[in-house]
């Protein structure tokens, strides 16, 4: 059945590897136990490296992002300001990252050192060679009974080459045709043996060297969204906003308050000459200086640098005796930039308001920095960097004993580090500089307003404010903080295996049993800088833990008749954190492969699955740092709802607060019940298709909630919109997790982890593969890929109602569907594949605001516009390949063939500088490589 299911693992990869324990049957994902059926109650997809040159993939998180089951939205380089810019993840089914297992032969990775999202441990998947990448295999589902914890929404395999017929070399490079993005890499490999063939040793090693791309060289990044539901707005790069003319309007009277006696002209050059006196009519009204370029300045693909190292060995020891050996280092330095919405100072967080006399008036200073603030290169010298390096080292022996015993015992060292260095402003400089520069030039001892007698009284010279700063000034107050963390795994396991344990009436009896035990190490130590308040207006997540790990795990196969095999596999694992009580799970599963006819397999799962508190879980500390959230709420009494928000003041619009979230050490594992059932059909050997259902009911998630989605959600609740009921437990809970000054305005938010989630999932996958001659046109390989979400149900807390994912465009706005196909010629020296994949409606900027598709609709700057969905985003992919000589092959690969784009979504405001959703879609356009492979010998 090609395409559909190869073999797995480093157990039974080769014949020439295994030498001493000569097997007809493999190791399949999904199973331990060898097997001579390729298809069989667990539906694995194969990827395989000439599968990943020929689609055109750059890296491992390419192929896994682009598989079907990848139907969910995550945080990248894109995202600005996330918590693991330098990082990269997939979220299968719309699930969290976090629930999928990644597996490098066999055996489970490293965590990433930081928390997606600030809170979620996760695998980073940025750090694998693809060049030495065997091939890729997916099994969807809840794989707990074999796996352990985290394999709910599917477990990833990557298998890594043990063995080469001769000595290869690659060198890549590529570029995109709208600009940035240039990248070369060089790999190389080889294979050789000693003692008459019973020592080989494979030693191989990849560098990457990839160049940003910026904001600006992209249309729809550059500025502002000049076509949306408002005319675009430009930044407040300069200004002066408060309550003014106290005397006579109280605190009724907030607006900005243009104090430029040169009317932006000493500042016209700052943004490549882009700022300019503006006025916003709606909101806050007022003159001020900005720019509508400024969203240009950040990255929206990271820079890189990788390199990394790959070695297996084997030793026969005898003939039924086997020493193995893996080690494989990653070295990856990502560069980015925040972006200038990130690159600021303000009067507001030190002082929260200061009073100017002359104005009689409670105001703050806003200044964004400017690339001509930082010197020559501008944004390019207040970059950030995360650097890490990873080792993972494996030792062990395998065999067989008896006549049908195998057995496989090894240790494994993984030790992953991370270094971010980030740009960062210093408090107490910053503040002094702007102290000493601007509010209070003549050094006047400092006295408090006359309203409150809280507030410092300044008199600024604001002409002095309205000026580009010199380069050594901002390099005075600004610089680089360093944050360590690292993560640490130690496993033993032994597993014996007997494929022939006793008949049964469809053939030999299969067994596998295997033991664990593990030590588990996260520490996560910030620059002390970010936590005592030295770092201006940023703060960072601290906390470290420890475990240890024990399970056990048995499976047996029986096939009870000619037509019918059953499965059955259970597991248990033992949890015992250091400091804390400890906790155990056990799960099971059973499976059926019913094949009434040799060309036909029907298949079925049930079983249960888990996902343990990670040690960030248990041992967070209380992580705290400034943001901005959208107080709808407030908005919404001043007429505007979540759709207007644009023209609602920005001390509601974009109100900053500080915010916290937290582990507990009272966290206890989710659990799930997971079940699918298939069928497959292979009428000849060159076509095949299956068709699964999946399901998954899950309890007990950890879950902590997101910021804006709060907000959003207490202004449901206070405002009584359908669906909320203030006095629900969702209703109180976003009440009880905001806190609100005495003039209404929200200083805090505050979300801790918690066990209280469930939902349910219900999804089908299918999968085509058809192989054919054609003559003297050539060979054709077809193959294609399918996943439609069919059910996704959601209760944040217990005696809530249920929530329908697929249907509620503000919890989520990943595409119910997505899917992939191919089609590969090849004839004599030449080859070529044609690409497609395809990724379903998805809801656009106004139905996830509004959180409904039922919508009256509002004018925008090019007509009315309503809440609904995107049109399905489709590119293609074209490879051609030409073997000119036998030992070098050529090829060329064009990414993203017709330069697709994200669909335009009018409904975005005129302040977004990026109106696309950045989770689901990129704007990096059309990609040209060209590659070129030379082997050695024959």
């Amino acid at each position: 059945m090609p395409g559909l299911a190869l073999a797995q693992d480093q157990q039974s990869s080769t014949d020439q590897e295994q030498g001493a324990t000569e097997l007809d049957k493999v190791v399949v994902t999904g199973s331990l136990i060898p097997q001579s059926q390729v298809e069989t109650f667990t539906p694995v997809t194969v990827i395989t490296a000439e599968d990943i040159r020929a689609r055109g993939f750059t890296n491992v998180s390419d192929v896994i992002q682009q598989a079907s089951f990848a139907t969910g939205g995550v945080q990248g380089s894109q995202s600005s300001a996330s918590f693991t810019q330098g990082a990269e993840t997939a979220s299968l089914f719309g699930l969290r990252v976090s629930y999928t297992k990644y597996l490098i032969d066999g055996r489970p990775m490293a965590d990433y050192p930081a928390l997606y999202n600030g809170s979620e441990a996760f695998n980073n998947i940025s750090g694998v060679p693809i060049e030495l990448v065997e091939r890729i295999e997916i099994l969807p589902g809840g794989q707990s009974s074999l796996y352990g914890s985290d394999a709910i929404a599917g477990v990833i395999n990557i298998i890594l080459k043990k063995r080469l017929d001769a000595p290869v070399v690659s060198v890549r490079g590529g570029t995109y045709t709208e600009g940035g993005g240039d990248s070369g890499r060089v790999s190389a490999a080889t294979s050789f043996s000693f003692a008459e063939d019973r020592f080989n040793v494979l030693l191989g090693g990849q560098y990457e060297n990839r160049e940003p791309i910026w904001g600006y060289q992209r249309d729809v990044t550059s500025s502002f969204y000049r076509g949306g539901t408002s005319v675009p707005i430009a930044s407040r790069d300069l200004l002066v906003y408060g309550f003014v003319d106290l005397a006579n309007s109280g605190f009724d009277r907030f607006e900005y308050a243009f104090s430029d006696p040169n009317n932006c002209a000493n500042v016209r050059n700052l943004f490549g000459g882009t700022v300019d006196l503006r006025y916003r009519a709606t909101g806050t009204v007022g003159y001020y200086c900005g720019s509508f370029d400024t969203p240009g300045y950040r990255t929206l693909r990271n820079e890189k640098e990788s390199f990394q190292i790959y070695s297996h060995a084997t030793f026969d020891v005898s003939d039924n005796h086997q020493l193995y050996g893996d080690v494989l280092y990653n070295d990856e330095k990502v560069g980015y930039h925040i972006g200038s919405n990130y690159t600021w100072w303000g009067t507001g967080v030190e002082w929260g308001y200061y009073y100017d006399p002359n104005l009689d008036g409670l105001v703050n200073l806003q200044r964004a920095f400017a690339p001509e603030d930082m010197g020559q290169g501008g944004f390019e010298n207040s970059m950030s960097f995360d650097e890490s390096k990873s080792t993972a080292v494996n030792l062990g022996i395998r065999g067989a004993f008896g006549t049908a015993w195998d057995y496989d015992g090894s240790l494994s060292r993984i030790d992953y580090k991370l270094n971010e260095r980030s740009f960062a402003r210093f408090a107490d400089p910053i503040n002094q500089w702007f102290l000493d520069n601007v509010l209070n030039p003549t050094g006047a001892p400092i006295t408090y307003d006359p309203y409150f007698g809280a507030y410092p009284v300044f008199t600024p010279d604001y002409a002095r404010f309205y000026q580009p700063i010199a380069p050594e000034d901002f390099r005075s107050f600004t610089g680089y903080t360093d944050s360590e963390s690292k993560t640490e795994n130690t496993l033993a396991r032994f597993q014996i295996t007997n494929s022939a344990l006793f008949g049964l009436p469809g053939g030999d009896a299969g067994m596998a049993l295997a033991v664990e035990a593990a030590r588990e190490k996260w520490e996560y130590n910030p620059d002390p800088r970010l936590l005592n308040g030295e770092v201006w207006g940023t703060t960072s997540v601290d906390g470290a833990g420890e475990r240890d790990r024990y399970a056990v795990t048995g499976e047996l196969r029986l096939p009870l008749h000619n037509m019918l095999t059953a499965s059955v596999s259970g597991r248990y694992d033992d949890y015992r954190p250091d400091g804390i009580d400890s906790y155990n799970k056990a799960t099971y599963s059973v499976g059926l492969e019913f094949r009434p006819i040799e060309s036909l397999l029907i298949r079925g799962k049930y079983g249960t699955a888990f996902k343990a508190p990670t040690l960030a879980d248990n041992f967070q500390g209380m992580s705290g740092f400034y943001s901005f959230v959208t107080d709808y709420y407030a908005c919404s009494q001043l007429g505007f709802d979540p759709s207007e928000v644009d023209a609602c003041p920005s001390r509601f619009s974009n109100r900053q607060f500080f915010g916290e979230t937290s582990g507990s050490p009272d966290l206890q594992p989710l659990n799930a019940d997971v079940w699918s059932y298939g069928v497959v059909w292979a009428p000849t050997a060159q076509f095949s298709m299956s068709v699964d259902y999946h399901h998954w009911d899950i309890e007990d998630e950890i879950d902590t909630q997101n910021f804006d989605g709060l907000a959003l959600r207490e202004y449901y609740c206070r405002t009584g919109q359908p669906g909320f009921d203030i006095n629900s437990p969702v209703c109180q809970d976003a009440l009880g997790k905001i806190e609100r000054d005495s003039t209404g305005q929200i200083v805090y938010i505050y979300a801790p982890k918690v066990n209280e989630a469930r939902r349910v999932l219900d999804a089908v996958t299918a999968s085509v593969s058809y192989q054919f001659d054609a003559g003297n046109i050539g060979e054709f390989l077809v193959r294609g890929s399918y996943t439609n979400n069919i059910k996704h149900r959601f209760w944040q807390f217990e005696g809530d109602e249920e929530i329908d994912i697929l249907r509620r465009p503000e919890w989520s706005s990943d595409p119910k569907s997505k899917g992939n196909a191919s089609i590969t010629w090849s004839k004599n020296r030449w080859n070529s594949t044609f690409y497609v994949n395809y990724m379903g409606h998805t809801p656009n900027y106004r139905a996830r605001v509004l959180g409904t598709y039922d919508d009256a609709g509002l004018q925008g700057v090019n007509g009315r516009v309503f809440a609904g969905k995107l049109d399905p985003f489709v590119t293609y992919n074209l490879s051609i390949g030409y073997r000119p000589l036998d030992n070098l092959s050529l090829s060329l690969m064009v990414n993203n063939l017709l330069n697709e784009m994200p669909e335009e979504d009018r409904t975005y405001p005129g302040t977004s500088g990026s109106p696309y959703n950045d989770q689901q879609y990129d704007v990096y356009g059309r990609a040209v490589y060209m590659e070129a492979r030379w082997t050695f010998g024959n």
